[in-house]
C-alpha cells in the first residue's frame, strides 16, 4: 500500500503517481550526458567496501568508482559527463544478450521537480546523498513510472524492451525518489522499503516522514537497437529483464549543483537538453 498524500505510513510511497510521457518535456530541468566509464561487479551503496559482491554494473560519471570508493576521492575528480562539474556517480545493471554484456552507448540524467511539485520547493541534494531506484530482485513488471523501456526519446513506455530497429536507440529509463527525510544520506536497510530515507512524492506532495523535496532524477541508458527476433534473449545482470534499477551517489560539485537547481528548476527553464 502506498502512503497517503502528505501523511505518514508504515510503507512510504513506492512509485510516482504520474507516468512521465517523455524524459525531457517542457518543465524546468537540467540535463547531463555521460559516457560509460567501466563495468565491474561492485556496488558502493548496497555493498560498500566489498569488491566483487554485486552483479555486474556499468558505471557513468565519476571515474574509477569501485566498492571501496570514498566521497572525498570523487568530489571534484574526473568525470565522463559532458558537464565537467558533474562528478556524481551513476550505475545500473548491465544489459546481457545471450550471456554477453551489452554496454550502453551513453547515459542521460534528467533533473527536475517531481510531477505536480512546485519547482521553488526543490532543494539540492546534500553532499554524499545515496539513492536507489527500482527493484534488483523483481521478476514481474515494475510500475512504468519507476522502470520502463522506450525507443530513444519517444513517449511510448513498455515493461519489456521494444523493437527499436527504426529508432536511434533502445532505452531503459529509471526514475528516482524525490522526497527526502532531511536527515540521512543513506538508507539503514536497502532491502526494507519502509526504512528508505527517500521516497516518491504523491500528487505533488511529500509524506510527513520525508518532507524535503529534492530533484527527481530520471536516468536513461541508450543501447544499440536489438533485432526484434532477439529481444526475448535479453536479460539484466541482476537477473530477470524486469529487474531494472539504478544507483546514484551525489558527489556533484555542490556550488554547481545549487546553481543548476536555482537557474533551471526554480526558474522553470530547460537547460542543456540532450540531443
Amino acid at each position: 500500500m502506498l502512503a497517503g498524500c502528505g501523511g505518514a505510513a508504515s510503507v512510504p510511497n513506492a512509485a510516482p503517481t504520474e507516468l512521465l510521457a517523455g524524459p525531457q518535456g517542457g518543465r524546468g530541468q537540467f540535463v547531463v550526458e555521460c559516457r560509460l566509464d567501466h563495468l565491474v561487479p561492485d556496488d558502493p551503496i548496497v555493498h560498500p567496501g566489498h569488491a566483487g559482491a554485486s552483479h555486474l554494473h556499468q558505471f557513468f560519471g565519476a571515474v574509477g568508482v569501485v566498492a571501496g570508493s570514498q566521497y572525498e576521492e570523487l568530489a571534484g575528480g574526473p568525470t565522463t559527463c559532458d558537464q565537467p562539474r558533474d562528478t556524481a556517480s551513476y550505475w545500473a545493471p548491465t544489459l546481457v544478450l545471450d550471456g554477453e554484456p551489452v554496454a550502453a552507448r551513453r547515459a542521460v540524467a534528467y533533473y527536475r521537480a517531481g510531477p505536480g511539485v512546485d519547482p521553488l520547493d526543490v532543494v539540492p541534494y546534500p553532499p554524499g546523498l545515496m539513492l536507489v531506484a527500482g527493484d534488483a530482485t523483481a521478476t514481474e513488471p515494475q510500475p512504468l513510472s519507476v522502470v520502463a523501456w522506450s525507443c530513444g526519446t519517444g513517449s511510448q513506455r513498455e515493461v519489456l524492451p521494444l523493437d527499436c530497429t527504426r529508432a536511434p536507440s533502445l532505452r531503459m529509463i529509471v526514475t528516482y525518489p524525490d522526497c527526502w527525510d532531511g536527515v540521512d544520506t543513506v538508507s539503514a536497510d536497502w532491502g526494507d522499503p519502509a526504512a528508505r530515507h527517500a521516497v516518491y512524492s504523491a500528487d505533488g506532495t511529500c509524506p510527513d516522514t520525508h518532507p524535503v523535496h529534492i530533484p527527481q532524477l530520471q536516468f536513461a541508458l541508450d543501447y544499440d537497437p536489438v533485432p526484434a527476433g532477439r529481444l526475448s534473449d535479453l536479460a539484466l545482470s541482476s537477473g530477470d529483464i524486469h529487474s531494472g534499477h539504478a544507483d546514484f551517489w551525489n558527489t556533484w560539485d555542490q556550488d554547481k549543483l545549487r546553481r543548476e537547481v536555482a537557474v533551471c528548476i526554480h526558474r522553470d527553464l530547460v537547460c542543456n537538453v540532450s540531443s
